[in-house]
């Protein structure tokens, strides 16, 4: 039986552990060609024997996601290895957990370098492949996969660098969307929860392995199916989107939208603002309450 990707090569970010070496596994299950890269070069190398070991095809990579250059080695090393490439799943990240008022720089660079930085270098070279090969009239069907956060769409205590990230990639998923269908190139992002190298000492309780043959609701490998689908052809139809993935529960968040609004037709008076402000806020609809609060 032909898998979903059969021949379709997808990079994956971060795949030495956690979600990124689910998505890398359940994408070689499904035929495509994986590169698996991470900056720990021993687990992902683990990463691709066992891709291997299941009959799939499979290459390591470490170059620094967040250095654009050399992202930029990662794309050429796919094309160059399988001869194409036809999508990217950002996953890598990093924590740098503080309250606000205890950040410190290094904390905020960390996490805005690996996540949303590294979201960019990847992608923009694989964009610039594949618009060429639009313009020299191959047709494209190519995949980014970006990798957002409940803390993304709803903001987390302690996490305001991880969630300004993570806020920023919906942001730079939906432009992605909309600039980019021209050559043939959707672009969607997953908010999962899972249990992760980033999670499992901070929730290490609330997302231990089930003592008895319960769903393991938190286990990594119930998000992969989803990122299967995205990278395939099947997904083609779908751009712009955020998809939220819980265990066996999968939803699609809503954006930003215009609300109620009151137009004066001139001016607006300091003085008067605060009444308007009050009606406005009863009667919009409140945005749920950040994690955590």
């Amino acid at each position: 039986m032909t898998g979903i990707c059969e021949d379709r090569t997808i990079i994956v970010s971060g795949a030495g552990g956690g979600l990124g070496r689910s998505y890398a596994l359940a994408l070689g299950e499904a035929g495509a060609n994986v590169v698996v890269n991470d900056i720990n070069e021993a687990t992902a190398s683990e990463t691709v024997a066992a891709i291997e070991a299941s009959g799939g095809r499979a290459c390591i990579d470490s170059h620094d996601i967040t250095d654009h250059e050399d992202a930029g080695h990662i794309v050429q090393a796919a094309i160059q290895t399988y001869g194409d490439v036809h999508g990217v799943v950002n996953n890598a990240g990093v924590c740098r957990d503080r309250m606000f008022a205890s950040l410190n720089p290094e904390d905020w660079d960390t996490v805005m370098a690996v996540h949303l930085k590294g979201h960019y270098c990847i992608a923009n070279h694989a964009v610039r492949y594949w618009r060429q090969r639009s313009k020299d009239g191959v047709k494209v069907d190519a995949r980014i996969i970006n990798t957002s956060s409940g803390a993304g769409l709803l903001g987390s205590i302690g996490q305001s660098n991880y969630s300004a990230a993570k806020g920023g990639i919906l942001t730079l998923t939906l432009v992605q969307a909309a600039e980019l269908a021209r050559y043939g190139i959707t672009a969607n992002a997953l908010a999962p929860q899972a249990r992760t190298g980033m999670t499992e000492d901070v929730f290490a309780e609330m997302m231990k392995v089930p003592e008895d043959d319960s769903f393991d609701c938190y286990h990594p490998d119930n998000v992969a199916p989803m990122v299967v689908w995205l990278a395939s052809a099947e997904s083609a139809h779908v751009s712009g989107q955020c998809f939220e993935i819980f265990g066996g529960k999968l939803s699609v968040a809503e954006g930003w939208h215009t609300g109620p609004e009151v137009d004066k037709n001139a001016r607006w008076q300091t003085g008067e603002l605060g009444d308007v402000v009050d009606k406005l806020l009863g009667s919009s609809r409140q945005a749920q309450s950040v994690y955590g609060s």
